[in-house]
């Protein structure tokens, strides 16, 4: 029975975010991943017109994924710094459950890719931490100062891509969310 051009496309993806998860990864080449998948280039092609459609199918998974559980988060709990905990632990512990996806998210994967692809992954970061700050700004943090929940989701923000560089950096033996619980509370929640 021939697959469904979705569910292709879903294995191609699986498939390249895969690759990504190996530790001594180095950049992925269409030839590798239809080796990898028993297929040719051109029926990569088939579903996808450039890699770049591949790695953007991989951000859209990421956002969809990230921006679907921290709605989630800010329906259920309304104040500002536990909000902000909560959206800190998610996306540390997506990237754990996703390593493939932590070298999108830090842009290691990107390099060498379409310029796009890391505008995109930019974007991403930007409305992350405008999320932290909606959350902390919510919560009244920092006294109703504008500068004060800025500052502070900037903060969570680079300690969270801190995180996810040192999981990637370590071939994904160091857990972003190892250590957390004990640096709560430099971090302000």
């Amino acid at each position: 029975m021939p697959r469904a051009k979705g569910e292709r496309r879903l294995e191609i993806l699986q498939a390249l975010a895969h690759m990504l998860e190996e530790p001594k990864w180095t950049g992925i080449t269409t030839a590798a991943l239809a080796k990898q998948l028993d297929v040719s280039e051109a029926a990569l092609y088939r579903h996808f017109a450039s890699k770049a459609q591949m790695y953007e199918g991989l951000i859209e998974f990421i956002e969809q994924s990230i921006f679907g559980l921290a709605n989630k988060i800010a329906e259920s709990e309304p104040e500002g710094r536990p909000q902000a905990a909560h959206l800190i632990e998610m996306l540390l512990a997506f990237a754990e459950k996703n390593p493939g996806m932590v070298r999108v998210m830090t842009g290691e994967a990107l390099v060498g890719e379409h310029e796009r692809l890391q505008v995109r992954m930019n974007q991403f970061n930007d409305r992350y931490e405008a999320t932290l700050k909606q959350a902390l700004r919510a919560g009244g943090e920092g006294g109703g100062a504008e500068d004060d929940a800025g500052a502070m989701a900037g903060a969570l923000l680079r300690y969270a891509i801190g995180c996810l560089y040192q999981y990637a950096k370590s071939g994904f033996s160091r857990k972003p969310t190892e250590g957390l619980a004990a640096q709560r509370r430099y971090l302000g929640f």
